[in-house]
């Protein structure tokens, strides 16, 4: 039996249709200079709060920048400032005694003589306090005895060398000469300070000093001295006369004062206990003028260590500020945030964002701080008629410490606000 089977009818075929390709994710479209852009952008909208944002950072890069200036400036002063007079002068001292308790006296009779032979020095002398008692005072007149009527005045014994090493100015008179010290004569040279305390304010009625009950002809009075400032409170006499009526001082109370051209010092300090005792060089301690150099360098280093550390604060104080700042305009751009991440924008962008605004305002601190300090610098140097020093890798680094800066206190308010869930930050 034969069954009819019915078919359907075919049904016409229809092309299906071909999908889309999904698009590409392309790459965000977020650079540097969208970051500048929105951080200048952030920074103008609050200028009062972004001026004082910046302040902690002007003030420690200006302070950095003023230091390192002004440092260098000094520094660089101190060898022309630095007294001629004591690159000159150079001491002597006996210490045989302590050398050899029995030996005598360690600057020989001739001793300005040799001295004088070495090449640079230009006057020297011997010298030293006479050991006075409580009855050897010096007056004016010899009225009543000398321990009601003097006064206690040092007595020095020095030859016309250390006189005329001394560079004195004078009032009145003149100084004693190599006679006077040849002859031992007993004549005087009155310190001003003396001069008014004896009452003597003239030479024309040719004064007269008693030291103890020996009468000295007082030749002249010192107005002032470049060296050896305690001549003016003293009465001097020449060594030879100290020495005939007192006696020899005890070894190792003399003293030689040496005047040198410049720069000598050096030399003629190392060569004169040979020159004075070629057979005992170690009776005599010759004591050069410190080093220009080494006075620079010690100065230097302590400015440095004093003031950096007040630049550190400063910056200091200065990250503290723009961090705080920039997580108080995280939290007061919430809002923002979530638009920025609900449209697209990734957690580094923010952070990117964020950490722009926070360098901007360093380096914005930074460069108006290299300004200030070189101002200051210049501004010292023209009040102390000196010439500015400021090297130019200080200028070129301050800007790039406060952009160092402001990048290191942004980390933490970049990163929080990288964290904020979009959803949750639309919902405020």
């Amino acid at each position: 039996m034969n069954r009819r089977v019915s078919r359907a009818p075919l049904l016409p075929r229809v092309p299906r249709p071909r999908l889309r390709p999904e698009p590409e994710v392309k790459p965000s479209r977020f650079t540097l200079r969208d970051a500048f852009a929105e951080s200048l952008a952030g920074v103008l909208q609050r200028p009062a709060r972004s001026a004082l944002t910046a302040l902690g950072t002007v003030l420690g890069v200006g302070t950095f920048v003023a230091i390192l200036g002004l440092t260098a400036t000094t520094s660089s002063q101190i060898d022309s400032r630095f007294n001629m007079l004591t690159a000159t002068e150079v001491s002597v001292e006996d210490i045989s005694t302590q050398v050899d308790e029995y030996a005598g006296p360690g600057f020989p009779e001739d001793a300005d003589q040799r001295i004088g032979r070495l090449h640079g020095v230009r006057d020297a002398g011997v010298y030293f306090t006479v050991q006075t008692g409580p009855s050897m005072t010096v007056r004016a007149a010899p009225v009543g005895t000398a321990a009601e009527s003097g006064e206690q005045v040092d007595v020095v014994g020095a030859s016309p060398g250390a006189l005329r090493a001394a560079v004195p100015t004078m009032r009145q008179g003149r100084i004693y000469d190599e006679f006077h010290s040849k002859k031992a004569l007993p004549v005087a040279v009155l310190g001003s300070g003396v001069a008014a305390r004896l009452g003597i304010t003239t030479l024309e009625t040719r004064p007269a000093v008693f030291i103890g009950d020996e009468p000295f002809t007082v030749v002249g009075i010192v107005d002032d001295v470049e060296r050896q400032a305690n001549l003016l409170l003293s009465v001097v006499v020449p060594r030879t006369t100290a020495v005939r009526l007192w006696g020899r001082p005890k070894a190792g109370s003399d003293k030689m004062l040496i005047a040198t051209d410049v720069g000598a010092a050096q030399q003629v300090a190392t060569l004169a206990p040979t020159a004075l005792r070629p057979d005992h060089p170690e009776y005599l301690k010759s004591t050069p003028p410190p080093d220009p150099k080494t006075l620079r360098s010690k100065v230097t280093s302590d400015l440095n260590q004093l003031f950096l550390l007040l630049a550190g604060i400063c910056l200091v104080i200065g990250a503290v500020g723009i961090a705080n700042t920039t997580l108080v305009a995280v939290l007061e751009r919430t809002g923002e945030i979530g638009l920025r991440r609900a449209l697209g924008a990734r957690g580094r962008h923010i952070t990117g964002q964020f950490l722009a605004e926070s360098g901007a305002l360093g380096a914005l601190g930074g460069l108006i701080g290299t300004s200030l300090g070189t101002l200051t610098v210049l501004g010292v140097a023209v009040a102390r008629d000196w010439t500015p020093v400021v090297h130019p890798a200080t200028v070129a680094t301050a800007p790039l410490i406060g952009l160092v800066t402001g990048l290191v206190a942004g980390l933490y308010p970049a990163w929080r606000a990288a964290r904020i869930e979009p959803a949750e930050a639309l919902r405020r």
